[in-house]
C-alpha cells in the first residue's frame, strides 16, 4: 500500500483539496485498495475544522467528492506511517523538515515539484482564488500519479 499525506498550513484549503482530488482520481481508476490518503496541518490554527467552504464549493463545482475530514496537526509518527509527505509551499516544506529527523526528510516533497514547477501552490486563504489553487492541485496530483507510475509503484 502506498501511503500519502498532503500538507498545508491549516489543513482546510489546499491539502484537503489535494486529498479529495487524489482520492477521487484513484477511485475512478479502481486503485483505492492500493493507496491510503490523508492530510494534515503544519500549524494549529484550524485543528478540528472541516474543509474551508471555498474548497468545498470548488470541489463540488468540479464534481469531486469532498473527503470527510477534520484538520489535524502533522506529527513525528506520520513520518513513520507515510511513504510520501507532500507540502503545498516552501513554508510547509521548511516546517516539515523541522519535524522530520534524519532519513524521514527523504519522504518530503513539494506538490508542484512533480509537475516540474519550482513554485508554491496558490494559497486561497490569502488570494481568495480557489480556481488557481484547483489548477495547481490538479496539475500537481496528476503529475505525482504519473511519477508513481514511472517509478513502478503502481
Amino acid at each position: 500500500m502506498i501511503k500519502i499525506l498532503f500538507i498545508c498550513h491549516g489543513n482546510i484549503c489546499r491539502s484537503t483539496m489535494a486529498q479529495s482530488y487524489f482520492q477521487n482520481m484513484i477511485e475512478k481508476k479502481g486503485l483505492e485498495k492500493v493507496f491510503e490518503i490523508d492530510s494534515a496541518a503544519t500549524h494549529r490554527d484550524e485543528i478540528g475544522s472541516r474543509p474551508h467552504y471555498g474548497t468545498v464549493d470548488k470541489l463540488r463545482e468540479e464534481g469531486v467528492p469532498v473527503v470527510d475530514h477534520r484538520a489535524r496537526l502533522v506529527s513525528k509518527d506520520d513520518f513513520e506511517k507515510f511513504d510520501y509527505i507532500i507540502g503545498m509551499d516552501s513554508a510547509n516544506f521548511r516546517d516539515l523538515k523541522r519535524v522530520a529527523t534524519g532519513d524521514e526528510e527523504k519522504k518530503v516533497y513539494k506538490l508542484l515539484s512533480f509537475a516540474g514547477v519550482d513554485r508554491d501552490v496558490a494559497d486561497p486563504w490569502y488570494t481568495g482564488d480557489f480556481q488557481a489553487t484547483w489548477d495547481d492541485v490538479s496539475a500537481g496530483c496528476n503529475a505525482f500519479f504519473k511519477y508513481l507510475q514511472s517509478h513502478g509503484e503502481i
